[in-house]
């Protein structure tokens, strides 16, 4: 995809295959050592990375916890009426937790496997991805996939996130590195059955990433006379997609009791909602939502993953290849199309959500890399009579370091800042496994701050999550029937809840009376005012006791660099940037002794 590749990739990019195979190029940081690289930040990102959705909690999590442990928190998505999420995708993340039990108790452990799990297999799947572009790309891009995989904010985010569409990004991966390296055997269909296991198991709108890929195969294969070996591929691609989709029915299926085909599901109430359904309900975007959410989790690779497909034009026609430029430009927009086509279509939708996006996250980073990749080899002609002939080589140098280092630092402040911004609901728990502080049967409740609630997974196994009136009106999720054996789990699954709709118009039989509380979940902002509905719980002394206290960005209050990246709190920042706190607080209800009709 460069005009001045070594040999070995210029043949990898060549339609026809000659007699001969060229030696690959040694990798530029050996696989272990890459491997390692991404496993270090997807490590750092499940212990330490913020819950960004709540749907990720209640959709994921708190049916994990039912499967682990006979209880949780269940959405209207849930109930056998509407089957649109996967028990199947669920269940593989179960079998995590459970096994992490044979050695830990603490539910908080089990959860911590689950994102170390997620860790690992994106590493692995990032490993393998690399290794697919230094081979038949070029090394150098390669060590750039690499580089900007590990320190952009939204990899770090996306990364162990237990969501379908993570789960795509990883299948993306696997697909995206066979369609690269489909020199071996069944290649192609092996792309394909990764894109379908991302579209079938995790979410369905992912097969739209394939497209550009599966047409670049047809027309070369066309061209190049070995149409019928395509067609074979694609059909043996086809017959492991039915496999896959058999297996999701098949288990569905059993935990509903009932015939359940939930991608079907998905799409059909994405795309035929009908009136008053559907996800525009739960809020619509402006058209530049992605592009600012993607400039601040890409930073200015997002920028260069747009400008590739102008940059590759130019190459084809200005490149001191231009007798191969013809062929290899097919296979190049082919790869870069994805994103392009994956971005039109979210953008049109006015329903959006950042992690619509993370299965085209790979898309972005292969992009970028190429796009960089591009601009070293024109900075790198040194020709006389040229203009980067002008410039000399230590001029840039440095301008490519700082561009690198600048890139490189507005990702590590934006990943810290979301820690340090909003950490808080992953550690204030911590406090309900003091001795003697939960007790059996007790409720947490959750008002305004129910959508932050992390899964029932830090809770004692004694404590239930109930949630008290705040202003969110919506539906929220109800609850599972307990059960204790795989009998009462298969009942619990395939009941049809009371009180569910799939128009998020509440049911006040969500609702506990804050008389039942034991403990409360709250948070204090200096910038927003109290309601009847959202009292200030944290500042009332005579009921409640703060048991765990932690800093909480006050967004409203904060200025936009300190929302979007980290301001370090010292002196000589002026107060206009630094950032503003509240509280998020862990309350126990205070206890009243009276004794000889005195109250102490």
């Amino acid at each position: 995809m460069s005009s001045s590749d070594d040999e070995h990739s210029s043949d990898s990019h060549s339609v026809s295959r000659g007699p001969k195979r060229k030696t690959p190029s040694p990798f530029i940081l050996p696989l272990n050592v890459a491997f390692y690289a991404f496993l270090v930040s997807r490590a750092i990102s499940a212990a330490h990375a913020p819950i960004q959705d709540c749907d990720e909690v209640f959709n994921y999590w708190e049916p994990t916890h039912y499967l682990n442990h006979g209880y949780g928190l269940q959405t209207w998505e849930y109930s056998p009426e509407y089957s649109i999420r996967s028990w199947l995708y669920v269940t593989l993340h179960a079998i995590v937790g459970k096994t992490s039990s044979f050695w830990s108790p603490r539910k908080k452990v089990h959860f911590f496997a689950i994102r170390g799990a997620l860790a690992f297999v994106c590493a692995a799947c990032e490993t393998r991805l690399y290794s697919a572009i230094s081979r038949t790309l070029n090394p150098r891009i390669g060590v750039l996939f690499l580089s900007i995989a590990t320190f952009s904010p939204g990899l770090f985010h996306a990364s162990t996130a237990f969501l379908p569409s993570t789960f795509t990004m990883y299948a993306s991966m696997l697909g995206l590195a066979a369609f690269l390296d489909r020199r071996g055997k069944n290649k192609v269909a092996e792309g394909i059955m990764w894109f379908a296991t991302g579209a079938i198991i995790g979410w369905p709108f992912a097969g739209a990433l394939l497209l550009p890929l599966l047409a670049e195969v047809i027309l070369t294969s066309a061209l190049s006379g070995n149409l019928q070996n395509a067609i074979w591929q694609i059909i043996n691609g086809g017959i492991r997609c039915f496999v896959i989709l058999g297996l999701e029915v098949a288990v569905d299926s059993i935990f509903f009791q009932r015939f359940a085909m939930v991608p079907w599901n998905i799409v059909a109430y994405n795309v035929f909602g009908g009136e008053g359904k559907g996800p525009n309900i739960f809020g619509t975007e402006p058209w530049t939502f992605y592009i600012r959410n993607l400039l601040l989790n890409f930073n200015v690779w997002f920028i260069l993953a747009v400008s590739i497909a102008p940059l590759l034009i130019l190459q084809a026609l200005f490149g001191s290849r231009a007798s191969n430029s013809s062929q290899t430009l097919v296979r190049s927009l082919a790869f870069v199309s994805p994103f392009y086509v994956w971005m039109a279509i979210f953008t049109i939708q006015p329903h959006k959500e950042e992690r619509f996006m993370y299965p085209a996250y790979p898309f972005i980073v292969l992009n970028a890399a190429l796009a960089f990749h591009l601009i070293l080899e024109y900075l790198g002609t040194n020709k006389p009579g040229t203009l980067m002939g002008l410039i000399p080589g230590r001029v840039k140098l440095l301008a490519v370091a700082a561009f690198v280092l600048f890139s490189t630092f507005a990702g590590l402040h934006r990943s810290i800042g979301m820690i340090t911004a909003y950490g808080a609901p992953l550690r204030v728990y911590d406090a309900l496994e003091a001795p003697g502080i939960a007790q059996k049967g007790g409720y947490l409740c959750l008002g305004k701050e129910w959508y932050r609630f992390p899964s029932s997974f830090f809770l004692p196994q004694s404590m239930r999550a109930k949630f008290v009136r705040s202003e969110f009106s919506g539906l929220l999720p109800g609850e599972f029937d307990d059960s204790s054996s795989i009998q009462e789990l298969l009942s619990g699954t395939s009941a049809i809840p009371s009180g569910m709709n799939d128009r998020n118009e509440g049911d006040p039989s969500k609702y506990t009376d804050i008389s039942q509380c034991m403990f409360l979940v709250d948070s204090y902002f200096p910038s927003q005012p109290a309601t009847s509905l959202e009292p200030d719980y944290i500042h009332d002394t005579d009921n409640w006791e703060k048991l765990s206290c932690e800093k909480f960005l006050d967004a409203a209050a904060t200025s936009i660099l300190g929302r979007v990246s980290w301001i370090p709190d010292l002196p000589f920042v002026p107060a206009r940037f630094k950032r503003q706190w509240g509280e998020y607080c862990l309350l126990r209800r205070r206890q009243t002794n009276t004794i000889d009709g005195l109250s102490q």
